[in-house]
């Protein structure tokens, strides 16, 4: 029977769709059953499914088909996250014509011309993505998912369940209103989130001290504020720098009039500041003007400068040169353009006669720091990249190092650190400072609009409560994080998460149950969507109107916890009960700094420890062909042409086996190719066992015993041994590598590393022998329920060809302690190398051999193995026992020499392997061995023990040491 992934696996679909394979209830379940409850962000629909998305669903899939061998009942559910406004924004996009979304929709979706109309509204979009591209690319990998509890979380029945959420953590003084700093489109006039973001995901909000420098303009006091994240060197600003070609305003702010870029002018208004524009003017006004500093009264020279960026703060800048690398090069280039400076009307004598102001001490970095950081780099330009890695060591080092000179008064002699925060606050009260928020990165919502930062009162999560910490740090020491390096992860965004805005003013999702004119934004609304899953098909059979917070109270807490408890809810509550808590939940590793961590705030108050995550995996990025994968861009592969190409369990095993899942992994087509061409010969193979194989009856068929029967396990030889012994450490590696959630780690062993021991046994066996047969079969079908979960297709269809049963439907393989053989291993093992010793001997001499020569090592040679086999690996205590037989002490240093060589033979190998060493017949292990290394060579072989007797015309022999025969080839 030919493979044909595209036939095989069409029917194994039809399949499991027609008996509902993976439909999870807990009715008629033992009361003993294990249960295991997996679940992965669902998706969001904006846009298609793409390759590195199959990734994200197949890896908690091969757990879920994992789980189920080894006698599970699991659940594996999911949904679909349409809240937000990503897909308002798309819709937006493709009703105005805009060309990129044509082009991502038609040229990398493949969306058909005719059908583009369906997408103008965002249900009519998201649900194209959905069934089209989503759930018809879940299905054609074959994940096992339960799609009855499917759900959008727009609808009615969800919102009444967040609905309870928000309202519950209301009432518990975990949800207020106040002013708070957001992320704000400027396009859309509303506060977004991360999931909203195009660019600049991982953005952190910096709270920049504005220094009130000061300047006269028509016989007026104007504020140029000047925007740093390190007020404390305010003593050592030398000049300033502005663009003269970029727009500025003069405003009032506050009642008072400022000089600020027109970007800044309107983040200072979205940060709660009272702002109206009087005037625009361009920045060349400052230019050559000197502005008095509020700490020092010192007045500086305002510079032009090509690098102000305008839209970064207020758009002046000042400039400390004993202290920043970057601008003691800026600095230096300005002494060095005199041209420029008279151009704007500068006497470049001023310029020149600016020195830097050295503000703290740090050692080994002598009065000026920067010019050292500078130097020692040989930086010559603003331009150098180094630049930029001389004023992060040197921030750094002066953070946390630095001591400030006399100059600051109370304050001299304390490190930067210590002091910052108080210096700050000092002036701010004295008015010599103020504050604004800006990014520490540029951030661009999905509908193009640029994000900055706004203060706005809002209602918001009090991550920073102090209970809810602790009680969430507990949910992260009492689970599973795999792998175990993150778990500090979870603890550091526990301890900065602060207040976080829950709301924005349009957009799909829930209303704010109290304030219907917001909507409970993207990540607040998905963090206990988990227990939704457990009973979400039941809940379509109660009107949506009765899902009141006393039903859901009721499902999640107990009769006891009203006062009139609905049954319908209570029953809903034994299936809920039944599943939770989450087993384990496979995620993104970018997720651990915000929707993960509140996944585990929301369990650890909504819910009671027992019912607490066990778990989480992370997982790393996908790349194609060595680039990152954009949708925009159309550097993307779809499922559909993926699988269509090579075949599901192609597309999985790839995905499943380049890299462990919490590791990046790149798809390129070549490789792809080679896999399918692995499992093709594989399925090859296989059929030819299935092909000899008699027929089964189906009552024999899942107890695992191949179709020869006793009869073949009766003629079993050394080899077969060997073979079946490795079978069973592949077993239980695989075993722990699925423990571990090591997809990569658990499929390398099942299949390729196990095909290393396939070859060698071929090599050393006639596979037409019963008991070869015999062994080849218990091996494949093995094998198969090992590969089930990665290549279920193709398993299940051998699986039941050779013993009437599908792979996932019998067992997970147990070790065989019976079949564990360390002697036969042991003695497998010298007779391979034992053959690639003879064989590197005939390549480096380049001789055909007629006649191989084997010598066994002395009986005496054995006697001080035997003592190192039972003293171990310490030379002294094995030197002790053997000097006290007079006949080894005689031999003096040739038995010193060997003692250290057979120290190192059981160095680092367990009290078993060395067991099995010792009782080993070395010269019975080459002696039937002889016929297969004569085949091999080509040659005849004899075998010799070291002594008086032995034919040894190379003077070899005594060259031999136990577990490395001499050789002699003629």
């Amino acid at each position: 029977m030919d493979y044909d992934p595209q036939e095989l696996e069409e029917r194994w679909r039809e399949r499991w769709a027609e008996t509902g394979r993976y439909e999870a209830d807990p009715a008629d379940a033992p009361d003993d059953e294990e249960t295991t409850f997996i679940t992965v962000p669902y998706p969001y629909p904006s846009g298609g499914m793409h390759i590195g998305h199959a990734r994200t669903y197949t890896v908690p899939d091969v757990y879920a088909r994992y789980r189920r061998q080894q006698g599970d009942n699991v659940l594996f559910p999911m949904g679909w996250h349409v809240t937000g406004t990503p897909i308002i924004g798309a819709v937006e996009r493709l009703k105005k014509g805009e060309e990129k979304q044509l082009s991502v929709l038609k040229d990398t979706y493949n969306v058909p011309e005719e059908t583009l109309q369906e997408l103008e509204t965002p249900m009519g979009f998201a649900r194209h993505f959905i069934e089209q591209h989503y759930k018809k690319g879940m299905k054609s990998l074959g994940l096992s998912v339960d799609w009855r509890r499917e759900f959008t979380t727009n609808d009615e029945r969800y919102s009444k369940f967040i609905t309870w959420q928000y309202e519950t953590l209301k009432d518990r003084g975990l949800l207020e209103k106040g002013l708070h700093p957001v992320k704000y489109c400027t396009n859309e006039k509303q506060p977004v989130t991360t999931h909203d973001l195009l660019e600049g995901e991982t953005a952190e909000y910096q709270e920049y001290t504005l220094v009130r420098f000061s300047f006269e303009r028509d016989g007026e006091t104007v504020v140029a504020p000047m925007a740093t994240l390190r007020p404390e060197t305010v003593y050592g600003v030398t000049n300033a720098y502005i663009d003269p070609d970029a727009e500025y305003v003069v405003a009032d702010v506050n009642g008072e009039s400022w000089f600020v870029s027109a970007e800044a002018a309107e983040k200072l208004r979205l940060q709660a500041y009272d702002v109206e524009v009087h005037e625009t003017v361009s920045g060349e006004e400052l230019v050559g003007k000197r502005v008095t500093n509020p700490v020092t009264d010192d007045e500086v020279l305002v510079l032009p400068a090509s690098f102000v960026d305008a839209d970064n703060a207020t758009g002046v800048v000042m400039s400390v040169p004993a202290h920043s690398p970057d601008d003691y090069v800026a600095l230096r280039e300005a002494k060095a353009d005199a041209e420029r400076m008279e151009q704007y009307g500068i006497d470049p004598a001023e310029v020149d006669a600016i020195d830097p102001v050295p503000i703290l001490e740090i050692e080994d970095y002598g009065e000026i720091p920067a010019r050292v950081a500078v130097e020692s780099r040989e930086i010559e330009s603003s331009d150098d990249p180094a630049l930029a890695e001389a004023t992060k060591e040197l921030y750094n080092k002066e953070f946390h190092g630095g001591a400030m000179l006399d100059m600051y008064g109370e304050y001299a002699g304390e490190v930067v650190e210590d002091i910052r925060d108080q210096f700050r606050e000092d002036y701010r009260d004295s008015g010599a400072f103020d504050s604004m928020y800006e990014f520490s990165e540029e951030v661009v919502c999905r509908c193009g609009g640029d994000v900055v930062v706004a203060e706005q009162d809002t209602w918001f999560l009090r991550y920073n409560d102090e209970d809810w910490k602790a009680k969430t740090k507990r949910v992260v020491d009492g689970m599973d994080a795999i792998p175990e390096n993150t778990r500090g992860e979870y603890d550091h965004t526990i301890d900065w998460l602060n207040e976080w805005p829950c709301i924005r003013n349009y957009g799909l999702g829930t209303r704010l149950p109290w304030d219907t004119d917001f909507v409970i934004e993207p990540l607040s609304d998905s963090t206990i969507y988990m227990s939704y899953y457990t009973v979400a098909h039941r809940l379509r059979d109660v009107p949506t109107e009765e899902l009141t917070r006393e039903f859901f109270d009721t499902l999640f807490y107990g009769a006891e916890a009203v006062s009139d408890p609905d049954e319908r809810a209570l029953e809903l509550r034994e299936e809920w009960d039944y599943w939770y808590p989450v087993s384990y939940r496979f995620s993104a590793n970018d997720l651990i700094s915000n929707h993960l961590t509140f996944y585990l705030f929301h369990h650890a108050e909504l819910f009671d420890e027992p019912n607490w995550p066990q778990g989480i995996v992370v997982m790393g990025m996908g790349l194609l062909e060595g680039q990152k994968m954009s949708s925009s861009k159309g550097h993307v592969v779809l499922p559909g042409t993926a699988i269509e190409n090579y075949g599901a369990d192609t597309v999985r095993f790839f995905l499943l086996n380049s890299a462990e899942p919490w590791q990046d992994y790149d798809w390129r087509d070549d490789q792809v190719e080679s896999v399918r061409s692995q499992l093709e010969r594989f399925w090859n193979r296989a059929q030819e066992l299935v092909e000899s194989a008699e027929p089964q009856s189906e009552e024999g068929s899942s107890g695992g015993r191949p179709r020869d029967g006793p009869e073949g396990e009766e003629d079993l030889e050394h080899v077969d041994r060997w073979l079946l012994s490795k079978l069973q450490a592949t077993v239980e590696s695989v075993t722990e590598s699925m423990e571990n959630s090591e997809t990569r780690s658990a499929s390398q062993a099942a299949f390729y590393g196990f095909e290393e021991n396939l070859r060698w046994y071929r090599r050393r066996t006639d596979t037409d022998r019963p008991g070869a047969r015999w062994t080849l079969r218990k091996v494949l079908e093995t094998r198969l329920r090992l590969l089930a979960p990665f290549v279920p297709f193709m398993a299940n269809e051998l699986h039941e060809q050779l013993t009437g049963t599908a792979a996932e439907d019998a067992p997970w393989p147990e070790v065989d302690e019976d079949l564990i053989r360390p002697d036969v291993e042991i003695q497998e093992r010298q007779i391979e190398r034992l053959t690639d010793d003879v064989r590197d001997i005939v390549g480096v001499t380049e001789t055909d051999p007629e006649v191989v020569r084997v010598y066994v090592a002395a009986d005496w040679k054995r006697a001080v193995f035997d003592v190192v086999a039972d003293a171990g690996d310490d030379v002294g205590a094995v030197m002790g026992q053997v000097m006290q037989n007079p006949d080894l002490r005689e031999k003096g240093n040739e038995v010193n020499q060997l003692v250290q060589d057979l120290v190192e033979v059981v160095r680092g190998r367990d009290d078993e392997t060395v067991d099995a060493m010792a009782e080993m017949d070395e010269y019975a292990a080459y002696e039937e061995a002889t016929g297969f290394l004569a085949h091999e060579f080509g040659a005849d072989v004899e075998l010799y023990a070291e002594g008086e007797d032995a034919y040894d015309p190379g003077d070899r022999a005594s060259a031999a040491v136990p577990f490395r025969p001499a050789i002699h080839i003629e």
